[in-house]
């Protein structure tokens, strides 16, 4: 019965997908899960190991360079293992195919643009630029991944000042590029497909609404009950590397 159901969900979001002028992806944690990538706030995940405040924020860079690096070390090596996984891969092949108009991922992970996706907007940065918080010159991400232990923080050559990821901390503003294009793509768009992500982060869970409120669609992908409940117009319970796939193939074929 379940897989009825879930058929008949794919039926009438491959139909909404089908119709619309413009689709735009809005994706979280959960899209990246299967590529290795934990979810940070899930049980298990990365924040019950590591405060957030003591070693994701700008403040915490300023106070313990070293401490804030070790973990961002951490997070470096899950990305740099991580692959692609058959959600990204479905959201490029729409894109390609002139079903998908960009997507606008809350990951810093860099997977969409790995899977062949071009028009995507990384609302909290990414972690291949780095930039050095004294002189703002920008650094090569592949010398982050040589560092030893003994060498953290990351120190600017020229300035000696403390080099970070271009990546949004706890408190921080979301870039204006960010804001401008993921505004323009969500203003254009008439469905938006929301997939592995909760809702509950702002400003970028407004970004569905926004679409709905303007008489738009709004395509629920994920796997347990989130923000959205209510707003989609349809909803696909199932991990996203599942159901994105099977959706594709129907709104291509």
């Amino acid at each position: 019965m379940a897989d009825e159901a879930l058929d008949r969900a794919l039926e009438e979001a491959a139909a909404l997908l089908r119709r619309a002028r413009s689709v735009v992806a809005l994706t979280g944690a959960g899209i990246s899960v299967a590529s290795g990538i934990p979810d940070f706030r899930s049980p298990g995940g990365v924040w019950e190991r590591h405060d957030p405040m003591a070693v994701a924020t700008a403040q915490a860079l300023a106070r313990d360079p070293a401490r804030v690096w070790t973990f961002l070390r951490e997070v470096l090596a899950m990305v740099d293992a991580a692959e692609p996984n058959p959600a990204h891969k479905a959201l490029a092949r729409l894109e390609a195919a002139g079903r998908l108009a960009g997507v606008i991922t809350q990951n810093i992970d860099g997977l969409h643009q790995a899977a062949g996706s071009v028009n995507v907007v990384e609302y909290h940065g990414g972690v291949r630029h780095f930039f050095c918080m004294g002189c703002g010159a920008d650094h090569d991400g592949t010398v982050a991944r040589g560092l030893s232990p003994q060498a953290l923080p990351w120190r600017c050559e020229d300035c000696g000042g403390v080099v970070r990821p271009d990546i949004v901390f706890f408190g921080e503003a979301i870039a204006l590029d960010a804001l401008t294009k993921s505004g323009q793509l969500a203003l254009a768009a008439d469905v938006i497909v929301v997939a592995g992500t909760s809702g509950e982060v702002a400003p970028a869970n407004l970004l569905p609404r926004e679409v709905k409120a303007r008489g738009g669609g709004v395509v629920e992908i994920n796997l347990t009950e989130s923000a959205y409940k209510g707003l989609a117009d349809v909803r696909l319970k199932g991990r996203a590397e599942v159901v994105l796939p099977a959706l594709m193939e129907r709104v291509l074929s």
